[in-house]
């Protein structure tokens, strides 16, 4: 007769850590813990790029490209990079596309498992601290070429404010304070933001900034996807305020991505910026 008890490990009091209890009862299973070859396996698997996320008064917006590429190759062209990590706050993955998601997947676990052991919401920078552990877990694999470099961002309660956080690769964290950009494209992206960013930008507002931003990226870089109007796939944007996250409609997000082209084709570099003092007004 089979044993179907559950083992004691799961009844035992312990850590609000969903990676610790792992890494203590199952270490095979967290993604940094598996062996490589040596050499570099950055070819070998697809890329993600490119994440870009601004605020606005009383939240913020995040959105990804659909674009993953192996080396040269177009690996898939509707991937997701931008997740809800819980309620009110959303992370955005750039770098090797897989390990990412992996690492989304117990980073949403983790904050999951943390509000059903303390009864209570991590804070905003204790969820940063969180994903920040887990990148460096991944450093092995990322001095080997599969490297994790997400975004993570939400609305803080205690301030009423949207927070961007980056990460480098060792999950070094810094916070940004309007916004900011990842992959391959970001680049591009924060030339784009730096120029048509404002202060005061209303939620629709920043939602256009953000979409210009990307296909301004998608228009220098050829690892980030543009609107792919024949396909009708668009990016990925989630908005994040004292409400919780919402995932824009892909109707709502075609028709602006038509907008967006139909502008394009009268002006091929996007909206410009206001020049202090007068002239032209940005068209976002």
């Amino acid at each position: 007769m089979n044993d179907a008890r559950i083992p004691g490990a799961f009844l035992r009091p312990g850590t609000s850590s969903f990676s610790d209890f792992l890494a203590e009862n199952a270490p095979d299973l967290l993604p940094a813990r598996r062996s490589l070859p040596a050499g570099s396996a950055a070819e070998l698997a697809p890329h993600g790029t490119t994440i870009v996320a601004a605020t606005f008064p009383g939240g913020l917006v995040m959105a990804g490209d659909r674009r993953a590429t192996m080396g040269n190759v177009i690996a898939q062209r509707d991937i997701e990079k931008v997740f809800p990590a819980d309620e009110y706050s959303v992370v955005g993955i750039a770098g090797t596309a897989g390990l990412a998601v992996e690492m989304v997947r117990l980073f949403q676990v983790e904050l999951e498992h943390y509000e059903k052991i303390e009864g209570t919401l991590l804070s905003l920078d204790g969820k940063a601290n969180r994903l920040s552990a887990l990148i460096r877990a991944n450093l092995g694999m990322a001095m080997q070429g599969l490297a994790v470099v997400p975004m993570f961002a939400g609305f803080d309660p205690d301030r009423g404010v949207g927070r961007i956080f980056g990460y480098d690769v060792t999950g070094g964290r810094h916070e940004e304070s309007a916004f900011f950009t990842v992959g391959s494209g970001s680049l591009f992206a924060r030339g784009a933001l730096k120029k048509l960013y404002r202060d005061d930008l209303s939620q629709d507002d920043a939602v256009r900034v953000c979409l210009q931003a990307l296909y301004d990226a998608a228009d220098d870089d050829s690892a980030t996807g543009g609107p792919d109007l024949t396909r009708r796939i668009f990016p990925v944007v989630w908005v994040v305020t004292a409400d919780g996250a919402t995932r824009m409609s892909e109707d709502t997000l075609g028709a602006l991505a038509d907008q967006l082209v139909g502008a394009r084709m009268v002006r091929p570099d996007g909206p410009v910026a206001p020049l202090p003092g007068g002239g032209e007004e940005a068209q976002a």
